[in-house]
């Protein structure tokens, strides 16, 4: 009986590790190993999912008989369906489209898998005018392909699907993009519906909950409300403004990040934006990264190139002058913007952008210094993610990719040395294989924000190849040249994305140290302004940054307008603190508290400040 609930609530089945329909096991070997697919595992997910995406292009088949299709996967929470259509969808045309969805789910019609000759594929949907399926079909190696029809509608699809339509409990469609067909722009832009769907409606209603705070925390809508970047078309896209607010905030990031390398006996630099071309063919970079730098600009007929990383520019301060082994390890570090080609599709706020600033650093040392200098990257990681509230993340080993540079055996060196600090430091931490760079592989931290969302800032590198390819040396102890082994490490990653989480993480609700506005004073009358004046100039010479409205306003629209601002005290003054020489405090989540003297709360606030408290 058991077993029989568990077939009841099965996706599909694996048959000798390949996934099939029920509908399969009617032909199978006896001798065959079958299992049964669990609906919650990522398998059963993506067959569920897929397999309400399927109903979805059914419904928008019913409802817009003239538009043709594309593809329609799966994807992570969700999935999604490309459309050709000469008319845009709209949010009404998705409901209609939700409604037809139900139908079809209520008629519970089978899904079923049928095999063609490649031959009468093509010729099942050339007649039926599916140019894309066309395509598609075309670049399938295999004389024999894979189709699904349910309910008289019919699909490309490997599958396999749910066994009926009926299966499928709760979805919602979410929204509409533009996609370029596989992803080129060269290509005709498509109209992508975006759905998600679960096993139940409460993990659905859980799932749009979970949406619902992404919206609200989104940084791009919270840095419009809050001023603090902007993105002009006068521009270009992918390029940040940063706003006074903003860009104080950069500014405390960077003087933290720049005090906490000086104490870590990092060397400062700064570097141009710009070199020859030659450098970056030096490099390796125009070989393997030239599908994300920008064309070559001429200045006195000598190609010169906008530079897309920092690392050759570290490397020629290092060659500047011959180094000793006794300088070793060197570490140089650089809040450096470079600037990429990211495709306009793919453009997000700040997370997602054409030109931004590294938090970069690279480190020369000699080979029996790597997994020191590793131990201590990680610790120095993990101080500055922790100082900001990242305390819970993901560490990956990342493995030699398929495109790359250097000999075998430099990267066998490089990975173990990187997998012996992990070991040592005994971080528990999961392999990725084929995610390295081209020239070495790495240690990747993907932060988890307050809403469990990963997102990957931190990064370290071992390169045995740079070096090489740029002459790097040192002198030995025996008086002979060696081959320093070079570091890359970024701890943040770039300070717009970084920024960009922050905001998100906190709501824009940012703590005491890290907030534009420390302190807003606010007056309950005009008679107050001379002893308010006097509160702000103490606090200003303080070094608290501090507002003061003393607008003919009433209390309770200042206190609305600075709370709007996420301002994280407000000091009252009315009649009775003028008196009594004191101040009223208000918190930003209502609180009062105080009464205080103005000394005794700068003194408050300075701790808060020095201790970087996260509350």
């Amino acid at each position: 009986m058991k077993k029989h609930i568990e077939a009841a609530k099965a996706v599909a089945v694996k048959v000798n590790g390949e996934f099939k329909d029920f509908q399969s096991l009617e032909s199978i070997d006896p001798q065959s190993t079958v299992e049964l697919v669990n609906p919650e595992s990522k398998e059963g997910k993506e067959i569920y999912r897929h397999s309400t995406s399927h109903i979805m292009a059914h419904a928008v088949k019913e409802l817009f008989p003239d538009v043709k299709f594309a593809i329609g996967p799966a994807i992570d929470e969700g999935f999604y369906y490309d459309f050709d259509r000469a008319e845009p969808f709209t949010p009404e045309d998705l409901e209609k489209i939700e409604k037809k969805m139900k139908e079809i789910i209520k008629r519970n019609n089978p899904f079923v898998r049928k095999a063609l000759p490649k031959s009468e594929a093509l010729d099942l949907f050339s007649k039926a005018g599916e140019d894309y399926k066309v395509q598609l079909i075309q670049d399938i190696p295999d004389e024999t392909v894979s189709l699904y029809e349910e309910g008289g509608f019919t699909d490309l699809c490997r599958g396999p699907h749910l066994s009926r339509t009926g299966k499928v409990k709760a979805f919602k469609l979410l929204s509409i993009a533009g996609a370029y067909w596989r992803g080129d722009e060269k290509n005709k832009m498509l109209q992508r519906i975006y759905g998600t769907a679960f096993f139940t409606k409460e993990d659905l209603k859980a799932y749009l909950d979970f949406l619902e705070e992404v919206r609200k925390r989104d940084h791009r809508k919270l840095g419009k409300e809050l001023d603090l970047f902007s993105l002009s078309e006068d521009i270009g896209p992918g390029l940040i403004l940063w706003h006074p607010n903003g860009a104080i905030i950069r500014k405390t990031i960077e003087d933290f990040w720049r005090e906490e390398h000086l104490a870590a006996d990092y060397k400062l630099l700064f570097s141009p934006h710009i070199a020859k071309l030659n450098l970056w063919q030096r490099s390796g970079h125009w070989d393997f990264y030239r599908e994300n730098m920008y064309s070559p600009m001429e200045i006195d007929e000598v190609a010169y190139e906008v530079k897309p990383m920092n690392c050759p520019f570290h490397i020629d301060i290092y060659k500047s002058s011959m180094r000793s082994y006794r300088e070793l390890p060197l570490r140089y570090a650089e809040l450096g913007t470079v600037y990429r080609y990211e495709r306009s599709g793919v453009l997000h706020g700040l997370l997602r952008v054409r030109g931004f600033t590294q938090d970069d650093a690279h480190i020369f040392c000699r080979e029996d210094q790597i997994e020191g200098e590793v131990l201590d990257i990680l610790d120095f990681t993990l101080f500055i993610l922790k100082t900001f509230g990242f305390e819970n993340y993901d560490i990956y080993l990342s493995t030699r990719p398929e495109k790359y540079v250097g000999t075998l055996e430099n990267w066998e060196r490089a990975t173990n040395a990187l997998k012996q600090a992990l070991e040592k430091k005994g971080p528990a931490y999961m392999v990725d294989p084929g995610e390295g760079v081209f020239y070495g592989p790495k240690i990747d931290i993907k932060i988890k924000d307050v809403l469990n969302r990963a997102w990957q800032c931190s990064t370290i590198q071992v390169d045995f190849n740079l070096p090489e390819r740029f002459d790097t040396v040192y002198r030995g102890s025996d008086g002979k040249d060696h081959r320093p082994i070079m570091i890359h490490r970024a701890l943040m990653g770039s300070l717009e994305r970084f920024f960009g989480i922050l905001i998100e993480h906190y709501a824009g609700i940012f703590p005491l140290w890290l907030s534009p506005v420390q302190v807003a004073v606010l007056t309950i009358s005009e008679k107050q302004d001379g002893y308010a004046g006097e509160i702000f100039k103490a606090f200003r010479k303080a070094g608290i940054r501090t507002e003061i409205n003393l607008e003919n306003e009433k209390i309770g629209y200042k206190i609305r307008e600075a709370t709007l601002k996420k301002v994280p005290y407000l000091v009252i003054i009315g009649d009775k603190e003028a008196a009594e020489g004191k101040i009223t405090v208000r918190k930003r989540n209502g609180e009062n508290i105080g009464p205080f003297t103005t000394d005794e709360f700068i003194r408050i606030i300075e701790e808060e400040i020095q201790t970087k408290s996260n509350k």
